[in-house]
Formats: structure tokens, C-alpha cells, sequence
């Protein structure tokens, strides 16, 4: 990587298939040891932008630089540096788990292979299961296969690709602590995700609709900037409560979590003007408004836009 420039930085990527835009005017930067991640339903953009940001992709416009080589006429010095984790598994399921990690390195062409799979395999617990066929893990060990396949050229750039779908909540929380990890260590790491506590454990992140950045930030500036107000609601039958609160004076959106009602809105007046006119048997209280309350607020403003 070249030394003394962000990791990434682009203005304005834009791309379409077929007409339809798939990315519009994304613009970010990304510093070394940081993760950003990206928040967004399916079709919202994530794939299209993560390919474009480490020039796998050309964009139909736009500029940028990734490790320093710029993204539309130097994407073949970023692709040596880059190691990329897909949602899917995509290693070979006839092939041992060190026979995967030793042909991966001989596609990157390494010089000390053995060594550098013998390293790798004893970083993230691989080597008990070193003979094991790739198609007789788990969906963890699957997963820490993955990941180690990715690193074992050493990049210095990570990309993963909603990486911790169909595992446990064990291995997603060991696979994350792996993540803060390494980027202590110096990696810059972009992941897309639809869990919003594994959203919340990102640096940065990414809000996107539609191929559109809704909002970008911490978690925590975030849900700041929506200026959202929420209560809790008890009592029963709540779901058709949130049902019949739909569309009332200052209600944005109405979520059961368990035993209580979420009513968060923007206005608080009208907010609280609707709540205190509900029956004696639903008692309100504050609460506390989450990123997950204010992904959804993003969602709802921008189908109103549209």
C-alpha cells in the first residue's frame, strides 16, 4: 500500500446495468485499522459498491483511490492486495482444509507456502482440523476457513460479503473479535451485514436504499442525527395496537419487541399527544432509540421520497 493516504477514498461512483442505477454518488473514505460497514436491504447497492470501491467493477463515473492505485486504470495493483470473503462459501468442497489454503496461496503466488498455510492454520484454530474435506465443516468452521483463505496472502484490504450468514451466534461473535483484530492490527475491512449488533461493532457506517447513501457515520452519529423520540408500550395484544397506531399524529413506526411496543417519531409533541390518549391498560414510558429504530425511520423517509 501506498503509505500516507487512506485506504480508500472516492467521490461520486456511479453505476447502472441494463438502465437501472444500481449505485448513485457514493462518496466515502476509509482509514487503515478501520471497518465500515454497510447497512442495506437486498438490491439496496452493497455488492455493486464493494466491487467498485476495490476495482472489480469500473464505474459508469465517478473517481477514487483504493491502497493509493487509482480504481479505473490501476485495479490490477489493487486486486494483489485486496482478499475478499463472500456471503456464499466458495472454496472447494473436494479439498482438504489445507489443501484449499495451500492452493489459494499458489494462486497468489507465495514463495514460502507451506510455512505461510502452517501460519495461517494455527492463527484461527485450523490445523485440528487440517485433513478435514472443506465439505464436512460446519457452518463456523466453514466460515473461519473462509476467512483465513482470504488473509493468507496477507492483504491489506478486507472485503466480506455478508459473512456471517447461516452461523451461530457463537462464531459470529469470535469471527468479529477476529475482525477488531486485525484492523487494530493495520487492516482496513469493509463488510456488508444485515444484523444490527454486528452493525453496531463497526467503526463506520453506510446506510443504502436503493443505490442511494441514506446517511453515513458512526452508529451512534447516526441515530443522533434523526432526531428520533421513543417510548416503550406495555400491556396486550400489541401487535394489533401498533396496527391501529399506524398513520396517527407523530408515530413514524410502531415495533413489537417481545412483551413491549417500540412508537418512535420525529415530532415529540404529537408523538406523546397520540400516546396519552391510549387506553389506562398500556402504559408508556421512554425508551432509549436504537440504530435499528433509526434504519428503519432512514427506510420509511425514503419510500416517502419515492
Amino acid at each position: 500500500m501506498k503509505q500516507d493516504v487512506p485506504a480508500i477514498e472516492v467521490k461520486n461512483l456511479s453505476k447502472k446495468f441494463s438502465g437501472r442505477l444500481a449505485v448513485r454518488d457514493l462518496s466515502l473514505r476509509v482509514n487503515r485499522g478501520e471497518i465500515l460497514g454497510f447497512l442495506g436491504p437486498n438490491g439496496s447497492g452493497k455488492t455493486t459498491a464493494f466491487r467498485m470501491l476495490c476495482g472489480l467493477l469500473t464505474p459508469d463515473s465517478g473517481e477514487g483511490y483504493c491502497l493509493g492505485y487509482d480504481i479505473r486504470r490501476e485495479n490490477a495493483w489493487i486486486k494483489r492486495h485486496i482478499g475478499y470473503m463472500t456471503q456464499r462459501f466458495s472454496l472447494w468442497e473436494d479439498l482438504t482444509v489445507r489443501e484449499n489454503l495451500a492452493f489459494v496461496a499458489q494462486i497468489h503466488r507465495l514463495k514460502d507456502r507451506r510455512r505461510r498455510v502452517r501460519e495461517i492454520m494455527a492463527e484461527y484454530g485450523l490445523a485440528e482440523v487440517a485433513g478435514e474435506l472443506a465439505s464436512h465443516l460446519s457452518g463456523g468452521w466453514k466460515q473461519r476457513l473462509a476467512l483465513a483463505a482470504a488473509l493468507v496472502h496477507q492483504p491489506e484490504l478486507l472485503l466480506l460479503d455478508e459473512p456471517t450468514a447461516g452461523v451461530d451466534p457463537a462464531a459470529r461473535r469470535d469471527f468479529w473479535d477476529n475482525l477488531h483484530h486485525l484492523a487494530h492490527a493495520g487492516l482496513a475491512i469493509l463488510v456488508s451485514t444485515h444484523y444490527m449488533d454486528e452493525a453496531e461493532r463497526c467503526h463506520k457506517l453506510v446506510c443504502l436504499a436503493a443505490g442511494r447513501v441514506l446517511e453515513q457515520g458512526t452508529a451512534r452519529e447516526i441515530v443522533a442525527r434523526q432526531n428520533l423520540h421513543a417510548y416503550q408500550v406495555g400491556g396486550k395484544d400489541l401487535a394489533l395496537l401498533a396496527r391501529s397506531l399506524a398513520g396517527k399524529p407523530g408515530v413514524a413506526e410502531a415495533i413489537v419487541f417481545g412483551n413491549c411496543l417500540t412508537v418512535v417519531g420525529s415530532q415529540r409533541e404529537e408523538l406523546v399527544a397520540t400516546l396519552a390518549s391510549l387506553p389506562p391498560e398500556y402504559p408508556v414510558s421512554p425508551a432509549e432509540t436504537g440504530l435499528e429504530e433509526a434504519f428503519i425511520y432512514l427506510m420509511g423517509q425514503r419510500e416517502k421520497e419515492r
